[in-house]
């Protein structure tokens, strides 16, 4: 484990499981290598990350990349999450840059600067899969909270992700008879797989605590966000109303009686204050 300015880095057992194969098979080169390339896309995550006030407490290396802990009391602007996210794969293209222009004037060696591009770019790529916790799929969820709310961008990119992890153990498996099962990616595939099992089975404890730091989230912006209205109708239950919030917008509930008259006006904090106290609740406005 090594720990730099605060942050814990320490390496997946898949990733462990590389390492030994590697250096079983003599290929210690290309295990620094793909190491370095792996350390500098987490590193651009965390840099950026820092820069917007995140606490970034740890990251596991993975083969093809990280999964950082974020220790955060308020919650982050989906521009932030783009900007973090689309940070690693930055990394990897401005390497092969830099080390495709070395190549053309012939300073470095061939063969490992064709490993390196092609790492790089394999690394950069398959982080920018719509797939949750890759960089693309942070990307689509903080996209789609423009225009869905924040509980149905959460459900939607959750099973999206979890649907598209078994396509990628399928596509892993789908030469077993001829050529054999792609290990590492089935390995890959299986481990996205059971993060976005956990990710839908806490999905209700994400959302309420994204609800529990609307306020003090929105205390902390420079800007003030944009106010959207929401109508209700009185049988309108808590959770409809909660669950059609947006992730940067703060809201104020109109209740709407059946002669289309205001028959209340309602800060979100009330209503989420009211929510929190029993989110079971049958409780109607």
């Amino acid at each position: 484990m090594i720990n730099i300015y605060g942050t814990r880095y320490h390496f997946h057992p898949f990733f462990i499981f590389i390492i030994f194969t590697s250096i079983l098979a003599g290929n210690v080169g290309e295990l620094l290598t793909l190491f370095s390339i792996v350390f500098i896309h987490e590193m651009g995550h965390v840099v950026a990350a820092k820069f917007f006030g995140w606490d970034v407490k740890s990251v596991q290396l993975l083969p093809f990349g990280g999964v950082a802990e974020v220790e955060t009391h308020r919650n982050t602007s989906a521009k932030e999450e783009i900007i973090v996210a689309i940070a690693g794969p930055f990394q990897n293209f401005w390497m092969i840059g830099i080390v495709f222009f070395l190549q053309k004037i012939e300073i470095v060696d061939p063969i490992w600067s064709s490993y390196f591009i092609e790492a790089n770019l394999m690394i950069a790529l398959f982080n920018l899969l719509p797939i949750l916790p890759l960089d693309g799929g942070k990307i689509v969820q903080a996209m789609l909270s423009f225009k869905l709310s924040f509980h149905r961008s959460l459900k939607y990119c959750g099973w999206h992700s979890f649907i598209m992890s078994l396509l990628l153990i399928g596509y892993a498996c789908m030469h077993m008879i001829s050529s054999g099962v792609h290990l590492n990616l089935m390995m890959i595939g299986i481990f996205l797989l059971y993060t976005n099992w956990y990710y839908l089975r806490n999905s209700p404890f994400y959302f309420i605590k994204f609800l529990m730091r609307r306020e003090f989230t929105f205390s902390l912006r420079k800007t003030k966000p944009s106010i959207k209205p929401i109508t209700a109708q009185p049988s309108s239950s808590l959770s409809e109303i909660v669950k059609s919030f947006k992730r940067d917008q703060l809201h104020v509930i109109y209740v709407i009686n059946d002669f289309g008259k205001i028959q209340a006006m309602i800060p979100e904090e009330q209503i989420i204050k009211t929510y929190l106290s029993n989110p079971n609740s049958k409780n109607r406005k």
